[in-house]
């Protein structure tokens, strides 16, 4: 079988290249075509599109870039049309893939998509849109088959893809060695991996390292970004380091980390580290996110458990000042150590109750390409 698959981001180049995997232990001939990174290309896939000429965040960087989002729609609905899948599966990346998925059913494609738009946050109409478009829907958090359950849409809950790479990480893998930290506690900076969001989240973490001079803090760089762009920002701070490609063996050490809101929140969750939710975005693009995300929190951590177990600091609240005092809090208050350790046991309880999620994932996509019934309860 032909396999197509589209994911925009480095999340979702980790679990489509899982899935890709687990694809092929059920169909030994598979023969994929991507659009994602160096982890699907390195499973196999013939590499369209890299993710980093993707990433476009935000209302108004959207707008400013509409030309060559609709240039890649354009380019990627030929390329699907030449390559001929048997099936497209779609990761994540709902700007773009929902585009897709319309086109694809309207063209006859079979569609599936792993890793539901997060229309439980904003934009819930767009459940119409996916119950039109989507053969298949397969989810990885617990209250999204619920969520979908109220619109007369059946979906499958899968597990978090998550949980598999993390623990086979923690069972193998080692934790970071730095130097340059002369046996100081390290804090782990993930501040994204684009760069416009970095720009407005990294300055403010770097800053906070002035104030912790007994530890030592090291950014996690995105792969796909060259070491310059952050050597200009790190230059002012002699209390800081840089790692690439290491984000475990870095969570794997850390007393404490400072992340962007998305999956890292997660991943730093699943290595137990104390963790500050950060997010400031354009001000413009925050305002209109403000009048349409109808939930409670940002993070998922803290969307999981449906409470903040993870301290968020958004926007106008991630200072220099409000950052340090949390900081101080996850570093120095035990009873704080305390509860964010029963929640994370909690948080991961909740995530391995679905099981290996790229097998389940892959084993669903077998029969309904076989035409069987599917069942949760087979798996």
């Amino acid at each position: 079988m032909k396999y197509y698959i589209i994911a925009g981001e480095a999340s979702g180049d980790l679990h489509g290249s899982n899935l890709l995997k687990a694809i092929r232990l059920q169909d030994q001939d598979a023969d994929f075509r991507c659009w994602g990174g160096d982890k699907m290309r390195g499973a196999g896939a013939a590499l369209v599109k890299h993710y980093r000429k993707l990433a476009f965040m935000g209302f108004t960087e959207v707008i400013m870039n509409l030309r060559t989002i609709l240039n890649n729609l354009s380019f990627c609905k030929k390329d699907i049309d030449q390559y001929a899948p048997d099936l497209l599966i779609l990761v994540d990346y709902p700007g773009f893939n929902l585009r897709i998925a319309k086109w694809a059913k309207a063209a006859g494609y079979k569609v599936v998509y792993y890793i539901s738009p997060q229309v439980w946050a904003w934009k819930e109409n767009r459940v119409k849109t996916i119950r039109e478009c989507v053969d298949l829907m397969l989810v990885i958090l617990p209250f999204e088959k619920p969520f979908y359950q109220k619109w007369n849409y059946q979906v499958y809950y899968v597990g978090h893809p998550l949980m598999e790479v993390v623990e086979a990480y923690r069972a193998g893998g080692e934790a970071l060695q730095v130097p340059e930290a002369n046996g100081k506690p390290i804090i782990a900076l993930l501040p994204g991996s684009r760069k416009q969001e970095i720009l407005k989240k990294l300055p403010v973490m770097l800053e906070v390292s002035r104030r912790f001079p007994n530890h030592h803090f090291v950014v996690a760089q995105a792969p796909g970004l060259e070491p310059s762009f952050y050597q200009s920002l790190m230059q002012p701070y002699p209390n800081i380091s840089a790692v690439s490609g290491q984000t475990y063996a870095l969570l794997s050490t850390a007393s404490a980390a400072l992340v962007t809101s998305g999956t890292a929140t997660l991943e730093t969750a699943l290595f137990r580290v104390p963790e500050i939710i950060c997010y400031k975005g354009n001000p413009i693009s925050y305002y209109i996110a403000r009048k349409l995300i109808t939930i409670r929190f940002i993070g998922l951590v803290n969307l999981i458990m449906d409470k903040e177990v993870v301290k968020e600091l958004i926007q106008h609240d991630l200072t220099v000042d409000k950052l340090s005092l949390e900081l101080n809090r996850l570093l120095d208050d035990p009873v704080r150590k305390e509860e964010l350790s029963r929640d994370y046991a909690e948080l991961a309880r909740i995530l391995s109750m679905g099981g290996h999620a790229s097998n389940n994932a892959a084993k669903l996509i077998a029969s309904f390409l076989k035409g069987e019934n599917l069942s949760e309860g087979s798996l």
